[in-house]
C-alpha cells in the first residue's frame, strides 16, 4: 500500500489569497518607491478615494491595485499591522 495514498492535501484559499494580496501589494510600494513617491501616502489615497490615479502606471501598478476590492486591500493591510504586533 503507497503510503502518499494516505496522506490528505490541505488548500487553503485564505492563505493563497493573502499572500496574492501581499505579493501585490509590495509590487505597487516597489513601483511608487521607484518613482519618487510616498507609497503609504498614495496608498491610503487610493483607498479612501478609490481613485485609481493615486497609483502609478508605472511597472503596471495601477493594474494590479485594481485586480484586489479595496476593501480586502484593507484587510489585508490591516491584518498583517496586528500581526507584527504580537
Amino acid at each position: 500500500m503507497d503510503e502518499k495514498k494516505d496522506f490528505t492535501m490541505q488548500f487553503n484559499i485564505e492563505e493563497d489569497k493573502s499572500k496574492q494580496i501581499n505579493d501585490l501589494v509590495k509590487e505597487v510600494y516597489d513601483a511608487l518607491t521607484e518613482k519618487g513617491y510616498k507609497p503609504v501616502n498614495q496608498l491610503v489615497g487610493y483607498i479612501m478615494s478609490g481613485d485609481p490615479t493615486y497609483i502609478t502606471s508605472y511597472k503596471n501598478a495601477r493594474n494590479l491595485i485594481k485586480k484586489v476590492e479595496r476593501d480586502e486591500l484593507l484587510e489585508e493591510l490591516v491584518q498583517s499591522y496586528f500581526e507584527h504586533l504580537k
